[in-house]
């Protein structure tokens, strides 16, 4: 496997989010209804802040400014023509110093987008570069998504994380992970994920912090005191089913994809040593020495197209189910926030209800508390839909080219079976001779 640019590039939205008021990003911001919303009012002044009995409370409200760009791209990625952010990882390289080894992997971007000073960047950046950027989205851009990274240390059956065979595959998680960012129509526009791209020295960041640091990170840390949640409203509660069954079924094709891999292996050994056992036999048989030989080599093409079949399983199948169990895990953490944030606002809607004093006006932090959770439930939505259409795609291209490798593989060995029959079968010369 090589560590060529790929010929494709995933790519981000046209639409800046700089001027978008978002809720959670300012304690201070002030909720506008979307225009593409009708009359549907976003005041909880018009609505009885008393909590119900066993009655959820109605959180409809204009859809948050993220989540309608996320409509926005999701309609734009049937148009090419809106690409604008060009990721790519490779070009892997070996570090050696005193105090330590490590690999680093340049990061090629080319844009259009105003934010950057220039239209292309190429920098060098090793793993926990790449840890601190994830790390910067979760805490700016709690309610979304954030797509996963590989493990730090050794995946599944690799030993030596120096090996070509290690750094190849991490290579291909890291690009896919900032191709996931960058087509992203909220996450691509992050300060953090721009200073990413095109900072020579990234060290300087992260020492310092940026300038443009917000208090989203805080606002989903709240501490509801002890506060049980009344429960998740039905389509996150079918989020978090939907999560813990693909779990399951993750886990249990990953253990069997395992066990597959390792008995080819062990029957690619067995193999090896088969065929040229054939070989050496030939040499002690007149007639049967061709066809003995054909045989050593037929088998010697089935070992290498096992080979070939237990290598792309190794290296394109086990990767992708890999990356879901950690996307899995990312989004049930994006739902605890978000579970958070419910339960900081039915807290605040109960303490309200049970005050005696006369109430003119709802309190403006239930306010505040309110518009994190409208914007919380609409961004949630809209990752999750990205996500799923993401899901179908990856798996079905993972599907289809398993099924091409596999009808390669049985074509290999019928065609190298077939290829000795000739050599098995009597010849008219040789029949003549011995009647003759």
């Amino acid at each position: 496997m090589s560590a060529s640019t790929p010929k494709t590039l995933c790519t981000s939205g046209q639409q800046s989010i700089q001027d978008i008021c978002h809720p959670l990003s300012a304690e201070e911001s002030v909720r506008t209804p979307s225009p593409d919303v009708g009359n549907t009012t976003g005041s909880i002044g018009e609505k009885d802040l008393s909590l119900p009995n066993g009655t959820p409370v109605d959180t409809s409200s204009p859809a948050s400014s993220s989540s309608l760009l996320n409509r926005l791209q999701l309609d734009d990625d049937l148009d090419g023509e809106t690409r604008d952010l060009f990721v790519t990882v490779d070009d892997p390289k070996k570090h050696v110093s005193t105090m330590e080894t490590y690999i680093t992997y340049r990061v090629s971007t080319k844009t259009t987008r105003v934010e950057f000073d220039l239209p292309e960047y190429s920098v060098r950046r090793r793993y926990q570069d790449f840890d601190w950027l994830r790390i910067k989205l979760e805490d700016t851009q709690p309610t979304h998504l954030i797509p996963p990274l590989p493990e730090k240390f050794v995946m599944k059956g690799v030993v030596d994380r120096f090996s070509e065979e290690f750094v190849e595959t991490r290579r291909k998680a890291l690009d896919k992970f900032l191709k996931r960012v960058a087509d992203h129509p909220v996450l691509s526009f992050n300060e953090h994920f721009n200073v990413f791209l095109s900072a020579k020295d990234l060290n300087a960041y992260k020492k310092q912090g940026l300038a443009l640091l917000t208090k989203m990170g805080e606002s989903v840390k709240y501490v509801t005191g002890g506060y049980k949640l009344r429960g998740r409203p039905l389509e996150f509660a079918a989020m978090g089913d939907y999560l813990d069954v693909f779990t399951q079924k993750l886990g249990t094709i990953d253990r069997i994809a395992q066990r597959i891999i390792k008995e080819q292996s062990e029957y690619l050994v067995e193999l090896r040593e088969y065929g040229p056992v054939y070989s050496s036999w030939a040499g002690f048989e007149g007639p049967l020495q061709e066809p003995l030989e054909g045989v050593a080599g037929c088998v010697a093409n089935c070992a290498g197209a096992l080979d070939e079949l237990t290598e792309d399983m190794s290296d394109d199948f086990l990767p992708v189910l890999r990356e879901y169990v950690l996307y899995i895990e990312s989004m049930k953490t994006v739902l605890k926030k978000r579970d958070n944030v419910q339960a900081e606002y039915e807290a605040k809607l109960e303490a309200v209800a049970f005050r005696k004093e006369e109430r003119t006006a709802p309190p403006t932090d239930v306010e505040k508390c309110q518009d994190r959770v409208e914007c919380f439930n609409a961004d949630l939505k809209a990752d999750w839909d990205r996500w799923q259409n993401n899901k179908r795609q990856d798996f079905r291209q993972l599907l289809t080219g398993m099924a091409d490798r596999n009808i390669q593989y049985y074509e290999k060995c019928l065609s190298a079976w077939e290829s000795i029959i000739p050599l098995l079968q009597d010849r008219p010369e040789n029949t003549k001779t011995e009647t003759s």
